[in-house]
């Protein structure tokens, strides 16, 4: 090979070297530990990773696999329960998306049900966000404000009593919001309070409804 050539080639090698340098692999690897082993394309890029390394990697074999657009999970991360929540969560978490409805009951082991789609709500100037397969999305003029929202693991899931009563406003079954509400009040997850202070707005059906249950409980 010629001198220069061989010049060349080391010059290459080292720019690789520096670009690999640049990138925080840790960090990346750190973040999606918290996030059941998935990470978005921004949060790679926020680590330095541009878009043809972060395809290098999600290659046959790589380090990553690619699940959908723009969510990418560590290929040998090992799997837990309510992953699938977390990879319809996490790509809309940057919209103000929170696991809401049957899914956060779910999430909080308040009810048997286990819902054919994750159900997400974020604000309705988001409406655009195009479908995905599995996620039922809740666009809302109001969404969940911070009170209403708190951290389960590696998602924002509405609070037990507001997820109650969006499940009960969106027509579960009548048997998994009393088992819901009735597991809640054990646990010390909520108060007949809250649940009646998150249903005042609601229509006069829903507020009636939780009424009912709240008595059926004797409270």
């Amino acid at each position: 090979m010629p001198r220069d050539w061989r010049r060349l080639v080391r010059r290459f090698r080292d720019i690789l070297q520096e670009m690999s340098d640049a990138i925080d692999h840790e960090g990346l690897y750190r973040l999606a530990e918290e996030q059941a082993g998935y990470f978005t394309t921004q949060q790679a890029i926020d680590v330095g990773m541009d878009d043809s390394t972060l395809s290098h990697h999600a290659r046959d074999g790589g380090r990553f696999e690619r699940i959908n657009t723009g969510l990418y999970r560590l290929r040998h991360f090992p799997t837990s329960q309510h992953e699938h929540v977390v990879a319809a969560w996490l790509p809309l978490r940057a919209g103000g998306g929170v696991v809401s409805h049957e899914s956060a009951l779910e999430l909080y082991e308040l009810s048997d049900v286990i819902p054919r789609a994750v159900h997400i709500t974020l604000p309705r100037s988001k409406r655009g966000n195009r479908r995905r397969t599995g996620v039922q999305l809740h666009a809302l003029e109001q969404p969940p404000g911070p009170k209403e929202v708190r951290r389960i693991g590696p998602v924002v899931a509405t609070t037990p009593e507001r997820s109650i009563v969006d499940a009960l406003a969106s027509g579960s079954q009548p048997e998994q919001i009393e088992l819901a509400i009735q597991q809640a009040l054990d646990r010390g997850l909520t108060t007949p309070e809250r649940l009646r202070r998150a249903a005042t707005e609601r229509s006069r059906r829903v507020r009636e409804q939780l009424c009912q249950f709240l008595v059926g409980q004797g409270t």
